[in-house]
């Protein structure tokens, strides 16, 4: 008898373009979001579109209140929390890149509030997803929450920000291709869960942006909005999935082992895309899969070494050999590899 059942949870809205944060007040009217809004955001995003979301706002409710935060933390998260406790808010909204995004979506679910996302960088497939990532001294953690209930993503602004955190966006879609290889390679040899809906959408991102990243350049708008489509595309796949499989896998651990033994050092997506020339390589297959991995992370501007990262090599040995220790996943690592293995197949890539 057949039993199985799903929960699919995806946003109301996704509103991307040019000139779309005009459109904010009407978002929020359509998704019937009552009471007064916080808003967490960073300080360039504040100084960046700060007074205009709270002026639309404005226009639809309460004046918002405003929290500002320094850095991604679970200390960030309990100041939210606080603030939320003073004021009751009706909903949140999280303005600016990953760390705003992620710290309020994480509060919202803790408060069982409605959440709004509006991204000023296209950093991560975060804007969209229902989980949340936060560092905790050396180690971050993957929170689940609920994905937002509107997305509103301006090309304009987006493609002004800083080049490096589109570069780290792209990087973290490509990085899809060896997630769902080593979700596939789970579903086979431990019975993991696997949904072909989600697996295709996410590696289909992944190729459209590997087959399109000669036309992703900086100070093109449109290549804001190849990404930012790109990112909500990934989020999608990991709400059908109802974990972030699609677009975790090796490359993301060796991420998470990075910021372990050099924190702060590089970007999220530009480790991931490292990881993925080196787990692209480890999977097999047609040898010019992984030429293709780094061939795009290459055109795009996006790290494909070592030294690129600014880590150094013996410390990107020491994350390929101990990253299976993250957590409970199956990847191409299995229960690790030898350091023998892991320097050839850094070398190999060119990744040292």
């Amino acid at each position: 008898m057949f039993e199985k059942t799903t929960w699919i949870r995806l946003p109301r809205s996704v509103v991307v373009g040019h000139g779309v944060l005009g459109q904010t007040a009407e978002v929020v009217a359509d998704s019937h979001l009552p009471g007064q809004p916080l808003i967490v955001t960073s300080p360039t995003p504040r100084e960046v579109a700060g007074e205009q979301v709270i002026e639309a706002l404005s226009t639809v409710g309460p004046e918002p209140e405003v929290i500002v935060v320094e850095t991604a933390s679970f200390d960030a998260i309990e100041e939210v929390l606080s603030r939320a406790a003073e004021v009751n808010p009706g909903y949140l909204v999280g303005l600016g890149g990953g760390k705003a995004i992620d710290i309020a979506k994480m509060a919202a679910a803790d408060r069982d509030l409605g959440f709004i996302s509006i991204p000023t960088a296209a950093s991560h497939d975060g804007i969209v997803s229902g989980r949340g990532s936060v560092p905790d001294g050396d180690t971050r953690h993957s929170v689940a929450a609920e994905p937002p209930l509107a997305v509103i993503a301006d090309t304009e602004i987006i493609a002004q920000a800083p080049w490096r955190l589109t570069t780290a966006g792209c990087a973290d879609i490509i990085s899809n291709y060896t997630a769902v290889r080593d979700w596939q390679l789970a579903h086979r040899l431990k019975n993991a869960q696997y949904s072909e809906y989600a697996g295709a959408l996410s590696q289909m991102t992944a190729e459209i942006l590997v087959e399109n990243s000669d036309s992703i350049r900086e100070g093109l708008e449109e290549s804001a909005w190849i990404v930012v489509k790109a990112l909500v595309s990934s989020g999608v796949a990991m709400s059908i999935a109802g974990s972030s499989r699609p677009a975790s896998g090796a490359e993301h651990l060796f991420s998470h082992q990075l910021d372990r033994l050099a924190p702060g050092t590089a970007l999220h997506g530009h480790q991931v895309g490292i990881g993925s020339i080196i787990t692209a390589y480890l999977q097999g297959g047609d040898r010019e899969e992984w030429h293709d991995v780094r061939d795009a992370l290459e055109s795009i501007g996006a790290p494909t070494t070592a030294a690129e990262l600014g880590i150094d090599d013996e410390t990107v040995i020491e994350a390929l050999t101990t990253a299976h220790e993250i957590r409970d996943r199956y990847t191409i690592l299995g229960d690790g590899i030898s350091e023998a293995a892991a320097r050839e197949a850094a070398s190999v890539t060119g990744v040292i």
